[in-house]
């Protein structure tokens, strides 16, 4: 048995949660209440079921055209050394290799600094790949942009950003939806 997450749902097939064809887990449980929230049905941390992190790797396994997995919410740094061991697993899918991207409303500085006294923290942020950081705020939404819907969101590449030890930002977001179609 893996560990259990509590978790809203499952998308199998996602084109907007990330690059390419994703499947989407979206954790159940939110502190942060953000007004507009895209998904406020998860912020209950007692809503939702249970589910172990090796069946959601089973469904995972069923789609060999899946290019990576996101972890929505709610807030999935709220169940970290889960949301850490079905990484894992994620990353050890013989034959595919998945990209793994998680949304949080802390900000990257906030997760590290959690991750100091939490090895779950610490853990979820060395195996995924790219976070969506930072509070949604409604008066900073902007649909232009990628992956994000706030302007004060960051679409952050973790591994170069853990390598070089400052932010760097993910190269697909260089320009916006608005600049593209000019």
């Amino acid at each position: 048995m893996g560990e259990t997450l509590r978790i809203a749902g499952v998308v199998r097939e996602s084109i907007v949660d990330g690059k390419g064809l994703r499947f989407v887990v979206f954790c159940q449980g939110c502190p942060h209440h953000c007004p507009g929230c895209h998904n406020p049905q998860t912020h209950d941390f007692l809503g939702g079921y249970d589910i172990d992190t090796n069946k959601i790797v089973a469904e995972i396994k069923k789609n060999p055209l899946l290019q990576g997995v996101t972890f929505s919410g709610g807030e999935p740094f709220c169940q970290a050394a889960a949301f850490a061991d079905l990484g894992k697993k994620i990353k050890a899918i013989r034959g595919m290799k998945l990209n793994i991207m998680s949304y949080s409303g802390y900000t990257l500085e906030q997760l590290q600094e959690m991750a100091q006294k939490d090895k779950g923290v610490a853990e979820l942020l060395n195996v995924c790949d790219y976070l969506v950081d930072g509070p949604f705020i409604l008066a900073q939404r902007d649909l232009t942009l990628k992956y994000r819907g706030s302007r004060n969101q960051r679409y952050i590449d973790v591994k170069k950003t853990l390598r070089k030890g400052e932010v760097v930002l993910a190269a697909e977001i260089e320009k916006t939806a608005r600049e593209r179609y000019k």
